[in-house]
């Protein structure tokens, strides 16, 4: 199941003499309520729910004997990425000790990733002195952090440009 989707599952049990029948659960996801009436459990699991919940077993009793249905598992997973932010920036003319920096000897530019201004992990390599954009795919749902830096075709990469940011509902 997907985070952010409601999960529902309620057992089917009868008893044939008639008699009030209880349930009772081990190993519940703390995102998800229990009814012991009825053995249903329902809930909605968030991002911050992600994983695999296992061993999670359901036991009906009618008062004199317990039984056990199956034990199952859960697999929550993060949704699927929503969104993209295109960048785009002006080549620098100059390198930061004032020297004239030609298009002979930009390589291209790294644009960095991340989801806190202060966490830019993800790194991507732009080719090419003339390219001056590139697009940022599958991103999920949140606040996305970016800046750019120049590099050279010695391997010279220039300070980080200002970060800036972008919301994908």
């Amino acid at each position: 199941m997907v985070a952010g989707s409601a999960y529902s599952f309620a057992p089917s049990a009868s008893d044939a003499e008639g008699s009030t029948l209880a349930f009772s659960i081990s190993n519940k996801p703390t995102w998800l309520v229990f009814s012991t009436a009825n053995g249903s459990l329902t809930g909605t699991p968030t991002t911050a729910q992600v994983g695999t919940y296992s061993n999670i077993a359901i036991s009906v009793s009618d008062g004199t004997v317990s039984t056990p249905l199956p034990a199952f598992s859960i697999q929550v997973t993060a949704p699927a990425a929503t969104g993209a932010a295109t960048l785009s920036w002006t080549a620098p003319t100059a390198n930061t000790d004032g020297s004239a920096l030609t298009a002979s000897s930009l390589a291209g530019y790294r644009v960095y990733h991340g989801t806190t201004a202060s966490a830019l992990n993800d790194v991507y390599t732009v080719a090419g002195a003339a390219t001056s954009s590139y697009t940022v795919s599958q991103l999920a749902s949140g606040t996305h952090y970016f800046a750019v830096s120049a590099v050279t075709v010695t391997g010279l990469e220039s300070d980080l440009s200002a970060v800036g940011s972008k919301v994908i509902p």
